[in-house]
């Protein structure tokens, strides 16, 4: 019996070690074990851009079914706002969350700062074709009835504003709330309809999720919130935006929150490699994967690829630049619809890698006028991060643009680690 034990040990093996490779999950927030990672950034409402994506990375066939088999996809958030379809999107993602989980894989959507603006009200970027994909056949006397209170409520609490209203004051007055605003309000609107559709979606959504050591999270985690779990971070959010104070928004509206950090991106309160370094010990991570600050089109390793951003601009109001992210293993790569390419760990290989990418994509003048951003900063200082002005303006939380000579307000009082020159 005993000599039988070696060779039935020997041949259980091979079938030990598949079971001990199959990916497993932690906790809710955090996975071990996945075979392959794929992650995409902003989509902003363009559907189009959003499929050719998932095709490239041979996730979904032609009928945008999941080909993905084990692959975990995360996006890092920013579904609305800017296009007209984030509504079709987020219904194409419901659905491939439940037939990726069947083949073995996981579709993990985060939430970004549109998403919680939609929520809160802050609507600047809401488009028209947004409006109206919520408008029905009542629409017209909703409106109505809406812009009646709103005159009601004005009359009773401000009465000279009242008495002073232009007399094209409703024609004025459809341009922000156009037929579907108030459908619009009570799917997204927790005060407004505590189970709106949109609202409950995204308060179930998480702030970061970690996957092989590799955290997710929209903007990015700054000195101040890196000692923070991942679940008080999502559970902060959720009741902050359930239950929105406009006085004092918290999390959510910080510069420095998760939601909005560009730090790790380049952008002032710029991180320091030594800063960069501590966040990722802290938050047990060997990478950070961001959204939220565009490029003009390239998966873009910064900090010797401790940071990864990956928005591309993949919507059609950046450019229409469709590409994702791929990691198996240790190694990275870079999607694109003229191919693939390895990613630099090393940020003296990012010139290399950058002009292989504008030859995948030579039409793109804003890649070109980012290479020569690059080069110019290459040689006096650091280069990570994108390069301030090579960009689309961004929106902000409220609050102003750091200027580089300000004192970095995203450290705790206790840090040392010195801002980056």
């Amino acid at each position: 019996m005993k000599r039988l034990l070696l060779p039935i040990l020997l041949l259980c093996l091979p079938a030990c070690q598949a079971i001990q490779a199959q990916p497993r999950q932690i906790d809710e927030y955090s996975w071990e074990g996945v075979t392959r990672i794929v992650a995409i950034g902003d989509i902003h409402g363009d559907y189009d851009h959003y499929m050719e994506t998932l095709r490239l990375a041979g996730l979904v066939n032609r009928r945008g079914r999941w080909t993905g088999g084990d692959t975990h996809l995360v996006q890092t958030g920013d579904i609305p706002d800017r296009g007209p379809e984030p509504r079709k999107i987020m219904a194409h993602l419901d659905k491939l969350a439940q037939q990726a989980e069947k083949a073995g894989g996981r579709v993990h959507r985060l939430m970004g700062n549109h998403e919680a603006m939609n929520l809160y009200g802050d609507l600047r970027y809401v488009t028209i074709e947004e409006f109206e994909a919520f408008a029905g056949r009542n629409s017209g006397a909703i409106q109505d009835r809406y812009y009646e209170l709103v005159l009601q409520d004005m009359q009773q609490n401000d009465p000279e504003a009242f008495a002073s209203l232009p007399e094209d004051h409703r024609e004025q007055w459809e341009v922000d709330h156009p037929p579907g605003f108030v459908e619009h309000r009570q799917a997204w609107d927790p005060a407004w309809n505590p189970e709106g559709e949109y609202a409950l979606r995204t308060l179930g959504l998480k702030i970061a999720v970690r996957i092989n050591g590799n955290l997710f999270v929209h903007g990015g985690i700054s000195d101040l919130y890196a000692d923070r779990s991942l679940q008080s971070l999502t559970s902060q959010a959720r009741d902050e935006l359930a239950n929105f104070n406009y006085e004092n928004p918290g999390m959510v509206e910080d510069e420095c929150g998760p939601l909005w950090y560009r730090g790790l991106a380049g952008r002032a309160p710029q991180a320091s490699p030594e800063l960069v370094d501590s966040i990722l010990e802290r938050i047990s991570a060997q990478r950070i994967v961001v959204g939220h600050t565009s490029t003009p089109g390239v998966i873009w390793p910064n900090f010797d690829a401790r940071v990864v951003q990956i928005d591309t601009g993949m919507a059609k109001h950046y450019g229409g630049n469709p590409a994702y992210l791929e990691i198996n293993g240790n190694d990275l790569f870079a999607g694109y619809p003229g191919g693939k390419l390895a990613l630099p760990l090393r940020d003296d290989q990012r010139q290399a890698y950058l002009e292989q990418v504008i030859a995948l994509d030579p039409d793109n003048a804003g890649l070109k006028r980012f290479a020569r951003s690059i080069a110019e900063l290459a040689k006096g200082k650091s280069a990570n991060g994108i390069a301030a002005g090579d960009q689309p303006a961004e929106e902000s939380a409220g609050v102003e643009d750091e200027d580089d000579e300000a004192p970095n307000l995203c450290l705790r009082e206790e840090s040392t680690a010195p801002a980056a020159l």
